[in-house]
């Protein structure tokens, strides 16, 4: 039994736990995965793959962290103080380069070689979880960042009778939802949404190019062009559109207000599907999904990992390596994948029982030409952080674009 001080500090962290939950097999190889899917949809998702690595026999113990930075702090410090979780989530990015140079997580290059990873993994994915020829992390799915997502109910209140193709035909949406009374763009004010939105704005109004210059090259022209100052003025319009309760406001919130009907646009990643399938709401029925403008929109490639925290124990290396196996195979993928609102990691499954904005992702990852990185691949956590400082500042306050040109070429200065 844990004591009444030890669970007064793990709430004030933001911690649940699930160790006294019974497991299906009590002497199989016990897993403590340390994660931060803790939203309605999330927590669901979760769950089958627990479910699924019990039917292999193990021992799933669950310790959810509220918010990824704090859930990322907590695994990082039991692994630097000597008492490492079985597995913790980070995000398919450069977030747990720092811990693989300090020789802190196991490898999976037997298990990578036996399930034929380079087999079905996306390049961008396999060039994140590899890391000086070794395997260092196994991901849980792919996310795409820069959906946007309409709700049925508000569109036909406000007479919109088709989903915009356009950037300029969801200004005229957004300003057909404000007529009606309505939020026209559901947004929680929160510096990691704020750069959500930009993102979608480079992809869409900006392309590939110019998405790779500015975030993967840190191209200066590029930064100063009139291509990239009306990707910001875009940006900035479409603040004008969010109601005075966006600020702080959670995402889930934000994807609620669709979800009753009192906002019409939210631009968000795929995790919104997890609140939409729990709330009973179908897609295309009763709420719509758009992954870009255009047949050869960018899709950005974002996503989870679990990392392997370094150890000798035979009991827990043997847990680590059936917890990465589990976690990749089709079933588990479909059935992780259908709750949490992403997309398996692979396109070898069969996703028929799977709704129809799921279905388009994996059908354009089908096109690698359409694959592109998200922001974290290419920027380090310290250009990303200082990205959506001035990103942020820029969304919530009145100032020159041409200085957030200059702000944003000095922060991603090589």
């Amino acid at each position: 039994m844990l004591s009444t001080a030890c669970r007064k500090t793990l709430l004030a962290l933001g911690i649940t736990t699930l160790l006294g939950t019974p497991a299906l097999a009590q002497n199989g190889p016990r897993a403590e995965v340390i994660h931060w899917w803790t939203s309605g949809g999330e927590s669901a998702a979760v769950k089958t793959l627990a479910d699924a690595y019990r039917a292999q026999g193990g021992q799933w113990v669950d310790m959810a962290v509220a918010l990824g930075e704090q859930a990322r702090a907590v695994a990082i410090n039991r692994i630097v103080g000597g008492n490492p979780p079985t597995a913790a989530q980070f995000n398919t990015s450069k977030q747990f380069l720092d811990i693989v140079d300090q020789g802190m997580l196991n490898n999976l290059d037997d298990v990578a070689a036996r399930d034929g990873w380079d087999k079905f993994l996306p390049e961008t994915v396999l060039n994140v979880i590899k890391v000086k020829g070794h395997y260092y992390a196994v991901p849980v799915n792919i996310h795409m960042p820069a959906w946007i997502w309409t709700s049925k109910a508000a569109f036909k209140k406000a007479g919109i009778a088709a989903e915009p193709k356009t950037m300029d035909e969801l200004f005229a949406a957004l300003d057909k939802l404000r007529a009606a009374g309505l939020v026209p763009l559901a947004h929680g004010g929160q510096p990691w949404q704020d750069n959500t939105v930009f993102t979608a704005v480079l992809t869409n109004v900006g392309g590939r190019e110019l998405y790779l210059k500015v975030l993967r090259d840190r191209d200066r022209t590029a930064i100063q062009s009139e291509a990239f100052k009306n990707v910001l003025l875009t940006f900035k319009r479409l603040q004008g559109y969010v109601d005075k309760g966006s600020p702080g406001r959670n995402w889930n919130d934000a994807t609620a207000m669709l979800i009753t009907g009192k906002a019409g646009v939210q631009i968000m990643g795929d995790w919104a599907k997890g609140e939409f399938s729990l709330a009973g709401q179908v897609a295309s029925k009763d709420y719509g999904c758009i992954a870009g403008f255009g047949a050869n929109a960018p899709y950005i490639i974002q996503g989870d990992v679990l990392v392997f925290p370094k150890t000798d124990k035979p009991d827990a290396i043997k847990a680590q390596k059936l917890l990465a196996s589990v976690v990749t195979t089709p079933a588990a993928q479909v059935a992780f994948n259908s709750k949490k609102g992403s997309i398996p990691i692979r396109t070898d499954v069969d996703a028929s029982k799977m709704d129809v904005c799921a279905q388009q992702g994996i059908n354009i990852m089908k096109d690698k030409t359409r694959h592109l990185g998200n922001g974290e691949i290419y920027l380090n956590p310290d250009q990303n952080g200082a990205l959506a400082d001035i990103l942020t500042a820029y969304w919530n306050r009145n100032m020159p674009v041409e200085k957030v040109q200059k702000d944003i070429a000095a922060a991603l200065k090589n």
